[in-house]
């Protein structure tokens, strides 16, 4: 039997890794990657370890899985299943051929509303089915806070619970049978027992395997009786209990919380709910922490569907991220020290107001007036949920090295010791010199807690021993279960004799024995583990050292670019496949290359030399960060703030100083300083798109894809004086960007008629040095031209220096420039001038709301033709939380209903879309979301889109053009400005 982590085998096949790859490319169909970028990624999960895989396959098709089984079993070599690879327990992550069934094995199998029961692959998100099932009025009810990228298999693999597990139970709850491959390729199915006999219709394994388990379940009810923890969170060890008592088991729960060490589950079937018709949701404030949970009791009483924490930390992080700040102001009164989120929920609204109010009584006798906000607006409550559900990733936000540590994260007690084990636990903390994050589920007694260690240091991994230690002793003597929701992993796995004793530890080793002799699935977990402080197996292992590297943006912020890098804990938020922002290449591509996890792990592997000599500004790193579009998603999105939108500025700066730069990436990056030459020439320049051939040499020369129409170069390019509008208006600056001077003028002429308008006075600002129009230094940056962009930063800044001190707004239309000055010019130019810059700068919508909601605005506006607008959000008025501005400025047209597209980027991201080599990319990102939604408004309805490359991508694509907010409100001026706009 096995009684070591990984199967010797495993190391030994190290040696013939290309032989393995190369019949696995030969006898499975999906994708094989070896290469040591793809085994980096891999890696990691959302736990502290990293152990590199042998590779890594994913699969097309169930019989590429039992291929892969058959395959890892002649070659003596462990097999890892993996999902969205979120585990918070080290559970994803070994020395085997990991399987990522998230890309294809994604898929409905079968499904029956009436019956309220739905078959599905490992690979299927859970938001996803639950959008697959809500038109029927049903859902799979373990919501789990990652839901949108956990895979059905991950959580059934780790017993998976929710916030309102209080009403739902968990994942063994909720299983009704799974199909599977055992460690030899066979295929079983795992159900409901029949009442008599054992399974007449199984193989001959089959049968002895199932007689092995009943045996077991019969020997083994005493000792179960006894040591199981009488908590409803109890996701330790396998469910053996599941074998004991009277009635015929289902097998299937056998399997749940299993962690894929038993065998490889290729269909699981599920039991649906019913969609609540009625959800509301009262907010208790409390003024200290031991107050809330000695409360959650009390509340649990009035049967709520959740009860979940939110304590003062995980408030405080909250507000600076930008996502969440909006709603934590309208959630947060004054300064508790913790927040329960109770939620009611069925089918009388009557009834959960009557609740609601009951909840309002409670915490008046229980001495808290006036602690409760209400939300009943079921777009408030989502809100709210959306805080919650990034609690962990919140938690994670913190910079610097010390970060919450999840290792006694998810452990359950009963509710009448809730109070008593968090504050002696707090006391444990305190002695060992540190702090503790609490947040999720006091409705049953299992509050994820992570105390703050710094696990590059030896001393605070001892630390992390003590406090385990002390930690789950404690848990004991409340009769309460190390594992309460994430399960057990490489973390607790350890500590199952005494939990359970070791007669139970024994009995859990005959069961994997039973099922997988040879100790080939994901080994180390649950049985004959690791000791869970081995530093081997750590992400930051002894001796962890990133390279020093001469960055050309700042990163003090973080402690450095690695600090920056190393935020990203795995998450996988980016993972989500909605029509938000983040990310649209993983949408596109399904690859965890190509999504903003994998670039930010392989970036730290290269930084810590763990992927060889320069390999921080090799081609596969240039790979690697090929698809980032720079959208800025994981910007606003990430909760840990990993911004990979600067990240791949700073590695292009680096790639760029070992390589320099091709004629493309030059001409881009130059684009405003050719612009005005260009512009002269621009009736010879624009026959690239007019004459045949001209296209495809470009194509070859210069690698612009001659499916793609350039911009059309226009002589009559924007000037102006350098003030226009009525002399005594109230004082602005347009920024001029380059592209709307030399491509579309016109935008910039209708936003200074707006603007006269308004009664405003225009200023224009020319630059202070040099004759070359101003330019934020956009084109530099993508193409890492840094020092390029910090001298144009320079000339901006001298120029607007004069307006920023008297306070002048700083307006732009174009939002990747003007942005720049919010965003990328604090990296280029950190400091005081470069701050109060960014405060000045303004969207052009953004002003104009700031205007209205002052009371200053003074437009009069008319109905315009169509009566309806379809609005695409640029990428960074989305990352920047700009589009509610966009949105309120173009309902000030009278009549003009405005409905926004839930869309990602475009596929344009400035010259992206033009490459020959990503110009399918670009099309496939368009046609997530955008364009499908344009075709299908109708001839008479408005397209909208401030971003040049927005409407380029949808004048290539649909032949029709969009237009910015800037000239939708020029045609809706009643009275346009008669004086003249050109000075």
């Amino acid at each position: 039997m096995m009684s070591a982590q990984v199967a010797p085998a495993a190391r030994e096949s190290r040696i013939g890794d290309s032989a393995l790859a190369a019949r696995l490319r030969r006898e499975v169909e999906g994708e094989v990657l070896f290469d040591a970028f793809s085994r980096g990624r891999y890696s990691t999960d959302a736990s502290i370890y990293q152990i590199e895989p042998i590779g890594v396959v994913v699969p097309r098709s169930g019989a590429d899985i039992v291929r892969i089984i058959q395959i890892a079993a002649d070659e003596g070599v462990p097999v890892l299943a993996r999902g969205g690879g979120t585990s918070q327990c080290g559970q994803t992550v070994a020395e085997a051929i990991v399987v990522d069934v998230s890309k294809h094995l994604a898929r409905v199998k079968d499904f029956d509303p009436e019956a309220r029961r739905i078959t599905v692959q490992p690979g299927l998100v859970l938001d996803h089915l639950n959008s697959h099932l809500k038109p029927y009025g049903l859902m799979f009810p373990v919501d789990v806070s990652t839901g949108s990228r956990a895979t059905i298999g991950g959580m059934a693999g780790n017993n998976s619970c929710g916030a309102r597990s209080l009403a739902y139970g968990t994942m063994r709850d909720n299983v009704r049978s799974i199909d599977a491959v055992l460690a030899d390729g066979e295929e079983m199915h795992f159900g409901q027992m029949p009442a008599t006999g054992n399974g007449a219709d199984l193989s001959p394994r089959g049968r002895e395997l199932v007689s092995g388990l009943i045996e077991l379940g019969r020997r083994e009810a005493g000792e179960i009786a006894a040591r199981f923890p009488k908590v409803m969170r109890r996701v330790g060890g396998y469910n053996i209990d599941s074998l004991a008592g009277n009635r015929p088991p289902n097998l299937s729960h056998l399997l749940v919380g299993s962690e894929g060490t038993l065998a490889f589950s290729t269909s699981i079937e599920l039991e649906l709910q019913p969609i609540p018709a009625h959800k509301v949701l009262g907010v208790c404030h409390f003024p200290s922490f031991y107050q809330a949970m000695d409360s959650a009791r009390h509340i649990v009483a009035l049967g709520p569907t959740a009860v979940e924490l939110v304590d003062r930390t995980m408030i405080e992080l909250s507000r600076d991220i930008p996502l969440f700040r909006r709603t934590v102001a309208d959630l947060v009164k004054g300064a508790p020290a913790a927040l329960l989120l109770v939620e009611f929920a069925g089918e009388d609204r009557g009834e959960q107001l009557a609740k609601l109010r009951q909840l309002g009584e409670l915490m008046e006798e229980l001495g808290f007036s006036g602690a409760v906000v209400d939300a009943v607006d079921p777009d408030f409550q989502k809100a709210i949920w959306e805080v919650r559900k990034a609690g962990l990733n919140i938690m994670m936000s913190m910079k610097g090295d010390g970060k919450p540590v999840s290792f006694i994260e998810d452990c359950a007690v009963g509710l009448e010791d809730l109070a008593d084990y968090t504050e002696r636990l707090t006391q444990v903390f305190h002695k060992h010199g540190t702090t503790g994050t609490w947040y999720a589920h006091a409705s049953v007694g299992c509050l994820h807690v992570r105390p703050v260690l710094n696990l590059k240091l030896e001393a605070d991994a001892k630390k992390m021993r003590a406090i385990a230690e002390e930690a789950f002793a404690m848990v004991r003597e409340y009769k309460g279960s190390h594992s309460g929701e994430h399960g057990d992993g490489l973390v607790r796995s350890e500590f199952h004799e005494a939990m359970f004793g070791p007669r139970m530890t024994r009995a859990f080793e005959a069961v994997k024995d039973g099922f997988d002799p040879e100790g080939l699935f994901n080994p180390g977990k649950i049985v004959r583990p690791p000791k869970m402080d081995d530093r081997s197996l750590f992400r930051f292992k002894p001796g962890y050292r990133s390279e020093a590297i001469e960055t050309g943006l700042d990163w003090s912020d973080w402690g450095g670019f690695a600090g920056a890098v190393e935020m990203c804990n795995n998450n996988g938020a980016c993972r989500k496949r909605d029509a938000a922002v983040m990310c649209p290449s993983f949408r596109v591509t399904g690859d965890e290359q190509h999504v903003t996890r994998g670039r930010a792990n392989s970036l730290r592997l290269a930084l810590s030399g763990q992927l060889g000599p320069e390999a921080l500004t090799g081609d596969a790193m240039a790979e690697t960060m090929k698809l980032c579009v720079g959208c800025k998603g994981c910007r606003r999105e990430c909760p840990t703030g990993v911004d990979m939108a600067r990240m791949k500025i700073e590695f292009l700066h680096q790639y760029g100083r070992r390589h320099g730069l091709d004629l493309r990436e030059r001409l881009i990056g130059h684009l405003p300083r050719l612009a005005p030459w260009a512009a002269r020439l621009a009736p010879l320049l624009n026959l690239r798109d007019g004459l045949p051939g001209l296209a495809l040499l470009s194509e070859k020369l210069v690698g612009f894809s001659a499916r793609r129409k350039l911009p059309r170069w226009r002589r009559d390019s924007f000037r102006a004086a350098r003030a226009v509008g009525p002399i005594d208006g109230r004082e602005v600056v347009l920024l001029v960007d380059t592209f709307n001077r030399y491509f579309e003028p016109e935008n910039l002429k209708a936003a200074l008629a707006v603007l006269a308008a308004g009664g405003y006075r225009i200023h224009l600002p020319r630059p202070v040095s040099g004759s070359r129009p101003l330019c934020c230094g956009r084109t530099f940056l993508s193409v890492g031209l840094v020092e390029n962009a910090r001298a144009e930063a320079r000339r901006v800044l001298e120029s607007l220096r004069p307006f920023v001190e008297r306070g002048v707004p700083v307006i732009g239309i174009e939002p990747s420039c003007l942005l720049t000055l919010r965003d990328e010019f604090k990296a280029l130019l950190p400091g005081r001038e470069t701050a109060a810059l960014a405060e000045a700068a303004l969207l052009f919508e953004e002003f104009l709301t700031r205007e209205q909601q002052a009371g200053r605005l003074a437009l009069d506006l008319k109905p315009i033709g169509p009566a309806r607008a379809l609005l695409h959000g640029h990428c960074h008025q989305k990352a920047f939380g700009v589009m509610p501005s966009v949105e309120q400025v173009l309902a000030l047209v009278p009549g003009l209903e405005v409905e926004t597209v839930p869309s990602s980027c475009c596929g344009m991201a400035g010259a992206f879309g033009y490459g020959a080599e990503t110009y399918d990319i670009s099309i496939k990102m368009a046609e997530l979301s955008l364009l499908p939604a344009l075709r299908a408004s109708g001839k008479d309805v408005l397209w909208v889109a401030d971003g040049t490359s927005c409407r380029h991508q949808i004048a290539d694509a649909l032949e029709r053009p969009a237009r910015p907010v800037a000239r939708v409100l020029e045609a809706a001026l009643a009275q346009p400005y008669e004086g003249d706009l050109h000075g």
